[in-house]
């Protein structure tokens, strides 16, 4: 069991990285969508904290035989779950990246088409200009 100043201290200290998760948030160096989880995490752990005869029963129910085990089980599926979330974000970034790389590839084909179309074109015409002087 921890002491209440453990508690006390754990408590502030997921209340602080709540505090700085938000603030990143509201800032915009963050987007929702990945600190949701974040913000799950921290809020269960408080929980948790405050309530420490719950994870007894949550271990309990899940057969689970100590609690701190049940610790380390829910920190593997939180990893689990961060390493899900940023490869679907990994797999969106790279089809955008592709498509933006296809995109830029065809521009610089019509820039270069158009190049020389405009080169033609100043040839034609330095040459009718050249034809009429004679």
């Amino acid at each position: 069991m921890m002491t209440v100043k453990l508690q006390i201290v754990v408590g502030l200290a997921i209340l602080f990285i709540l505090a700085i998760l938000i603030n990143m948030i509201r800032r915009r160096s963050l987007e929702l969508k990945y600190a949701l989880v974040w913000m799950l995490v921290l809020t269960a752990l408080f929980v948790f904290d405050c309530a420490p005869a719950l994870l007894n029963v949550v271990s309990g129910f899940l057969g689970i035989y100590a609690p701190v085990n049940m610790i380390f089980f829910l920190g593997f599926c939180f990893s689990l779950l961060i390493i899900f979330s940023l490869t679907v974000a990994l797999s969106r970034l790279s089809n955008s990246v592709r498509t933006l790389d296809q995109m830029v590839a065809l521009n610089e084909k019509r820039l270069q088409d158009l190049e020389q179309e405009l080169k033609k074109e100043k040839a034609k015409h330095e040459e009718e200009t050249d034809h009429h002087r004679m």
